[in-house]
């Protein structure tokens, strides 16, 4: 999943390409082999799905918070719950609370739980549903979401909206060149190594992303013949004022819209550079409902890294958040920078897994 800004006759030309290449992809042995392959080993990809399928150019969608818009892909991926995220929050002054303060992060935590039931619903092929995308990032829906918010106590259940009433083995990319086009660019073949499935001779294993599936019938995100499952993968963009400000990810499954947010509230809210909104301490909140069909009924785990005071850790825990200890799932952060006014770009990587931030 990549987004190109600024450009849009090098969208065109990489839409030409990829054309091309689909099809000579598809005419060709690769396919073939494929379907040799998936036959002989009993799974159902056959050369006619690759032949039929078609990758889309879709309009990403913003919100903006304090004066920077920030730009997310719509679904069957993951990107609006960093806006549903931003959107409850910039009620909030969290700058005043102070950063990794308990009240902060119970703030985050909390609209992180709200709109993941939403995610849990509704994110799925917008070519099968129709994805009240506007509804579910605007502020009048996020207004009517936030009063769910309590502000001294942890959620255990969290229902759904209307807005109708009115692991993972992912990696980032993001590049920027001379005349100033940006590119933020994520894949991921899903759990570990994809479906461990390598067809013979080709090299590269096969994804297997459609077991984010919900076998439900009648579920959005229900299984159906060329629907696209939901996914986690977000590549994402700032601006402002209509200029380049940020193309930015963050690695790591249902971590990704909660790694957003807190890079942007690091940089935004309390004024971070590049590399210090990323090597900021974290939390991971897991146990949200999810796409597939869990239901969260005990308000989850929430995970925080070292760096997190141990008092904070005790007021969190009163608060009613049941925290327990992990490693590695804090996501992983690059980042490339556009100051306009002195026409330079700044690049960041993760301090916590490999990455590199490489200039020219």
């Amino acid at each position: 999943a990549g987004t190109i800004f600024r450009n849009p006759d090098l969208a065109a030309t990489l839409e030409r390409i990829a054309r091309e290449g689909r099809d000579v992809f598809y005419r060709g042995t690769i396919a073939l082999t494929i379907d040799r392959f998936c036959k002989r080993v009993g799974c159902f990809l056959s050369a006619r799905d690759l032949a039929e399928h078609t990758s889309t150019w879709v309009e990403p969608v913003s919100v903006n918070y304090r004066g920077y818009d920030v730009w997310e892909l719509p679904p069957n991926g993951q990107g609006i719950a960093v806006l549903q995220m931003l959107n409850i929050l910039e009620a909030f002054d969290l700058r005043s609370m102070g950063h990794n303060s308990v009240e902060a992060l119970h703030h985050l935590v909390e609209a992180k739980k709200i709109v993941f039931e939403d995610r849990a619903k509704f994110y799925a092929d917008p070519e099968f549903n129709a994805i009240p995308v506007a509804e579910l990032i605007s502020r009048e829906y996020a207004r009517n979401r936030r009063q769910l918010l309590d502000p001294e106590k942890a959620s255990s259940e969290i229902p759904a909206g209307d807005p109708k009433l009115q692991t993972g083995d992912t990696i980032y990319l993001t590049v920027a060149d001379q005349d100033h086009n940006m590119i933020s660019l994520i894949q991921s073949n899903f759990a570990g190594f994809g479906s461990g499935l390598v067809p013979d001779g080709l090299g590269f294993g096969l994804q297997n992303r459609g077991a984010l599936f919900n076998l439900e019938e009648g579920h959005f995100n229900s299984y159906a013949p060329h629907k696209r499952p939901f996914h986690t993968i977000i590549p994402a963009f700032v601006t402002r004022e209509g200029e380049p400000f940020l193309s930015f990810g963050v690695m790591g499954g249902s971590m990704q819209p909660q790694g957003h947010v807190q890079i942007l509230i690091n940089l935004i809210d309390f004024g971070m550079n590049l590399q210090e909104a990323g090597d900021a301490p974290r939390f991971f909140h897991r146990g949200s409902s999810s796409e597939t069909g869990s239901i969260m009924r005990d308000g989850g785990e929430l995970a925080l890294e070292s760096g997190v005071p141990e008092e904070v850790r005790k007021g969190l825990a009163a608060r009613g958040h049941r925290l327990v200890s992990s490693e590695g799932d804090f996501g992983g952060y690059q980042a490339i920078g556009y100051d306009a006014v002195d026409d330079v770009y700044r690049g960041a990587s993760e301090s916590r897994k490999d990455g590199m931030a490489s200039g020219y």
